[in-house]
């Protein structure tokens, strides 16, 4: 399929099909279907609208339709990705971002009942047939699964392929800095560099007053504006994850679950009768689900990932091998593979060595933190404590900026701080900077 886009409607559609004469009759009904009509409208079209077009389509035959509506929905998805639309603002227009899962569900019923005009947004990033796209929320499978729950909510549904860039902007970033030795945090740098930034876009395009998503944080404001702000619920917030983010977005976003647990969550999910309301949570990577960090590390890394090198303890000793540096993290005590008459952890690695580096706990704490590529949104003195992982509480701290970056004085010993790790800057509960990790003493 392919579709021109002019202001808020198709103006062109075409096709091109090979096969049976089903999948010929399909493409041509959704040519009927979406040429001239209203683009919000063409993104609420199934494959059920396809069959019907055609009189009613056997069993055997219904997945010509599901196919030719699959296209036209990639299709719509490219020339919305390429900024076709140009719909006029409307301020009761939200956009939702929808990965298929109960909590971007909730937040698309949510402005439904407060009566804005809703339309869904799943963002494609990623495709492996090694990992389990069932688990992942930005796979085809995903993709498929958003689109249709969307549909059976009454939203139009669009979705934006954006594989090529998180590749380069996600992907490449978490393979070279494991190379480096360090431990990056992909999903921190996938909100704060391409997934919003993109969405937003698309807002724009299709004259939407905000986006929303389930996410669990709110915003505050003060005198210079707004700042992202933790969850109401402790053991879901997600403001480390959105620490990135440009505090100038913020006017432009709503995260309608920040104030409510993932109980409250769910049980409005089912009072809606939506069929995702008890929907288990992956915890994966979204593109290393079903596969494990490692696993995807070898399947798509360079040979540096494999590197043999040397175990060796803080005193010295030679303790034992490895296959690979980027197995290991700072902290980690399970699966070294070494004895060394006390328990080990990792304290550092030199990549370019190969060398993983191993001590007692108390080699861990570390009660001064360098950050590169600092962003303090309200200076130095507008840090009061940081969160060095996520689901870390935060510990209290003095910032001062350096020729190097921003060094943190830790008011109390932390363990395990990674190198590549996000440093969430805070002031109370609010989110005043952040920065990469690069060392810790």
């Amino acid at each position: 399929m392919a579709v021109r886009v002019a202001g808020d409607r198709i103006v062109e559609a075409g096709f091109a099909a090979r096969g049976c004469a089903a999948a010929q009759a399909a493409g041509s009904a959704v040519v009927a279907l979406a040429e001239g009509r209203p683009l919000l409208q063409a993104a609420r079209l199934t494959a059920g609208d396809v069959s019907a077009e055609l009189g009613g389509l056997l069993p055997a035959k219904r997945h010509a339709a599901d196919l030719a509506a699959d296209a036209l929905h990639r299709a719509i998805g490219a020339a919305a990705r390429d900024g076709a639309p140009a719909l006029a603002p409307h301020p009761r227009r939200t956009l939702v971002a929808m990965s298929g899962g109960v909590d971007s569900a909730a937040a698309a019923q949510l402005a439904i009942d407060s009566g804005d005009e809703v339309v869904a947004v799943t963002l494609e990033l990623w495709s492996d047939p090694a990992t389990d796209d069932e688990r992942s929320c930005c796979s085809p499978r995903a993709v498929l699964g958003a689109r249709e729950l969307a549909h059976r909510m009454g939203i139009p549904h669009l979705t934006l392929d954006l594989r090529e860039r998180f590749r380069s902007a996600v992907v490449d970033d978490f393979l070279t800095g494991y190379a480096e030795g360090r431990t990056p945090n992909p999903c921190v740098r996938c909100n704060g560099e391409l997934r919003f930034d993109a969405m937003l876009a698309l807002a724009g395009s299709l004259g939407a007053a905000r986006l929303a998503t389930g996410h669990y944080a709110r915003i505050a404001r003060d005198e210079r504006g707004p700042l992202l702000r933790q969850g109401a619920d402790p053991r879901k917030d997600q403001s480390y994850m959105l620490a990135r983010l440009d505090p100038e977005l913020l006017d432009r976003l709503s995260f309608p679950l920040g104030a409510l647990t993932k109980d409250a969550v769910r049980g409005l999910a089912r009072t809606a009768g939506l069929p995702v309301a008890d929907r288990r949570e992956s915890q994966d990577l979204c593109f290393a689900a079903g596969l494990g960090n490692r696993a995807f590390l070898r399947r798509h890394g360079a040979p540096a990932l494999r590197r043999p090198g040397r175990i060796v303890h803080l005193d010295g000793r030679r303790l034992g091998e490895h296959d690979g540096q980027d197995a290991f993290t700072v902290g980690q005590r399970r699966g070294l593979g070494v004895a060394g008459g006390e328990p080990l952890y990792v304290v550092s690695k030199d990549a370019e060595t190969a060398t993983v580096t191993v001590g007692p706990r108390s080699a861990l704490a570390a009660t001064s933190v360098l950050l590169t590529g600092p962003h303090l949104h309200r200076g130095p003195d507008g840090v009061e404590s940081a969160r060095l992982r996520y689901g870390s509480a935060p510990i209290p701290c003095r910032a001062t900026e350096t020729p190097a970056g921003v060094e943190l004085e830790l008011m109390q010993p932390a363990e395990a701080v990674a190198p590549g790790q996000l440093a969430c800057l805070m002031a109370g509960d609010r989110v005043t900077g952040h920065g990469t990790i690069a060392r810790a003493s």
